[in-house]
């Protein structure tokens, strides 16, 4: 698949971009904008989502959000320069810079609340939106995370509380009990696939972003993102929606299900026995469930007018 790679301005920052094409194009195949998960964990670990470009005949666009990975990084811009509102605007920058008239957004984790918040606002070219693995609220997805975290073992929910409360979570052995936690919800993949130690390696090197907005992991969120609710606006969503998660996702049902209870036009996919990587842990498995439906909104996609 021809692959270029490009930077694009942003008021004084650069986006890092990157469009995949399809060896043979599929008349009225829209392009889709692939949005990464964090806030500040690179494009790397959803860069399979490019296979859909050949599979579905259609151009796929990647990029890194700025503060992360091939993207302009700014280590000591202050606390509130990292906003939802700062990435809708980037979203919308590359949108008008590629010329895209017309296209759908898929997220996966945070991409997912970032592509909720843009569809709240009705882009005019917006077709559809799959929101993967993501909560309509920090609030919901905490109460989920704790609910998974008590069904850990004891020893590693009292070495996660010990130094959560000692302020020690850079210790090896909390970092041990953190990765349990990952292996049954993050990625269940083991090894764990080199796309996503290749994204956990740029935040390694920048944490900035994560750490900012969302806080110290996973599970223990402490970050600017911890009042974060999209569950009023959401039904203001006028594209139809794809909502997908995995059965053991840290991303639990009572998280996601503001978006099928209230977004109009809206279904659900749950994969049996995938976590929070669905992408990476069944990843045939995932791109035939979103290459239909964006073959399903291609179709109307121009009888598609935002009210």
């Amino acid at each position: 698949m021809p692959v270029t790679t490009r930077r694009i301005p942003f008021r004084d920052l650069e986006t890092w971009v990157q469009v995949t094409e399809p060896e043979a194009p599929v008349p009225g195949a829209l392009p889709l904008v692939v949005l990464h998960g964090g806030p500040g964990m690179a494009h790397d670990y959803v860069r399979n989502i490019a296979a859909l470009a050949d599979e579905t005949g259609r151009t796929v666009v990647h990029y890194d959000q700025v503060g992360c990975g091939r993207s302009t990084h700014r280590p000591d811009a202050p606390e509130d320069f990292w906003t939802p509102a700062l990435f809708v605007a980037e979203f919308r920058n590359v949108v008008a810079a590629l010329g895209l008239e017309r296209y759908h957004v898929l997220g996966q984790s945070w991409g997912g609340m970032l592509g909720a918040e843009i569809a709240i606002t009705r882009p005019e070219g917006l077709a559809s939106l799959a929101i993967c693995n993501s909560p309509a609220s920090m609030r919901l997805w905490v109460e989920g995370a704790n609910a998974l975290r008590a069904e850990l073992p004891d020893d590693v929910r009292a070495a996660l509380d010990a130094h959560e409360a000692d302020g020690t979570i850079e210790d090896p052995a909390y970092l041990a009990a953190t990765r349990v936690f990952y292996d049954r919800h993050v990625c269940r993949v083991q090894p764990t696939p080199q796309d996503f130690l290749d994204t956990e390696a740029q935040l390694l090197d920048d944490p900035t972003v994560y750490h900012t907005m969302n806080g110290v992991n996973e599970f223990f969120v402490t970050g600017t993102l911890q009042g974060w609710s999209v569950v009023e606006e959401v039904a203001g969503i006028a594209a139809p929606t794809l909502v997908i998660a995995g059965e053991f996702d840290e991303a639990t049902p009572a998280t996601w299900a503001p978006f099928v209870e209230r977004i109009p036009d809206v279904r659900s996919h749950v994969f049996p026995d995938a976590s929070h990587c669905t992408h990476l842990e069944q990843p045939e498995a995932f791109r035939t469930v979103v290459a239909a439906f964006l073959a399903e909104h291609d179709a109307d996609a121009e009888a598609f007018e935002p009210s």
